[in-house]
């Protein structure tokens, strides 16, 4: 697939209509996600973003098992996603990996690196019906020819995680993922912890390997500049909703929500007129207990009175299509909808 193009094979990934809640002590349940449904197919890149709070992190553990759906259901390819619990996980889902933010956190400081790629070596073979012992030679080539495709130095399966930099362990998490043959990868911020020459490489990695192996990839960042050079197709959410999607140059050269709209704003462009990027106005509200209507209606310029009554749905947007009438771009807005014109002022 190339990049920025819209994804024409069947779904790998289909969430539908998933909701997520977590309980509260003397309140209503917090709807982390409310009602998310979305697709990827096999080898697409789609970048998914949001400010703090939208459930782009409850959505990465809800598609692998994390974080237990209340309603709707997750597939992969053709396997349901079951919440992870006691029992074994389905064989079927080993494919489908997940890199953390936080290396620190997902790696294992009392073992090598290598020991816990090797860990993951014997369960894909187990998985299908190939026994190895815990100490076996072609587990462990297998464990530093992992870590030799993320760009980490011979040698590097004897270290452990703290004596490797931020981005060298962010590599050895993804060395780990990559060590199940998965046919996708759900990143959740993989680089928002890593400084700024690490960011780029990592995220240049995660790219590399899903044009060059067809690993279908969910990247989920705050950071749109990033996404934009990163993805085939973008998702935006909020509090608990998508709210727009379409491909990487449809969302960035024609939004249609203004709340698409806002976050573009807010991205820094090196342009060297030293204009200031707009801030996105107002407060997210809480999740659990959502504005009626449009849940972005209150921080809004363009609202409208059905905006406050009446919650929107995703249908296509105007003038969005690739072919007969199919829409490519989904956007959330009653103004959107409406074909009315949709410049917003920030700020």
């Amino acid at each position: 697939m190339t990049a920025n193009a819209a994804p024409t094979a069947a779904p790998l990934l289909r969430v539908d209509d998933v909701v997520v809640e977590y309980p509260r002590k003397g309140h209503d349940p917090m709807r982390a996600l409310a009602g998310v449904s979305m697709e990827v197919a096999p080898g697409e890149i789609v970048g998914i973003v949001g400010e703090s709070g939208c459930g782009k992190s409850t959505l990465a553990r809800a598609i692998t098992g994390l974080a237990p759906a209340h309603s709707g259901s997750i597939t992969f390819d053709g396997a349901t996603v079951a919440a992870v619990g006691r029992r074994r996980r389905d064989p079927a889902l080993l494919p489908l990996q997940m890199v953390f933010q936080d290396p620190n956190a997902s790696l294992n400081p009392r073992r090598t690196v290598g020991a816990q790629i090797e860990e993951v070596v014997v369960a894909r073979d187990r998985a299908n019906g190939v026994r190895r012992g815990r100490r076996d030679p072609e587990a462990a080539r297998e464990a530093a020819e992992a870590l030799r495709r993320v760009g980490l130095p011979d040698g590097s399966a004897r270290k452990y995680p703290h004596e490797f930099s931020g981005g060298q362990r962010q590599r050895a998490a993804i060395a780990r993922a990559l060590a199940s043959r998965p046919r996708m990868i759900v990143a959740d911020e993989p680089v928002s912890a890593l400084d700024a020459s690490a960011q780029a490489a990592v995220a240049n990695l995660l790219r590399d390997l899903s044009r060059q192996e067809g690993i279908a990839l969910a990247f989920i960042s705050h950071d749109l500049a990033v996404v934009g050079a990163l993805a085939d197709r973008v998702v935006v959410m909020y509090l608990g909703r998508i709210v727009e999607t379409g491909t990487v140059d449809q969302i960035f050269n024609a939004p249609q929500h203004p709340y698409t709209k806002a976050l573009l704003a807010a991205v820094p462009v090196p342009d060297g007129t030293g204009a200031r990027p707009q801030a996105l106005t107002g407060e997210v509200p809480d999740p659990g207990s959502p504005p009626p209507g449009c849940r972005f209606h209150p921080r809004c310029p363009l609202a409208v009175d059905c905006c406050r009554t009446d919650e929107p749905v995703l249908l296509g947007a105007p003038g969005t299509t690739a072919g007969g009438d199919q829409p490519v771009s989904l956007v959330a807005c009653w103004v959107a909808q409406r074909h009315e014109p949709a410049v917003v002022p920030v700020g």
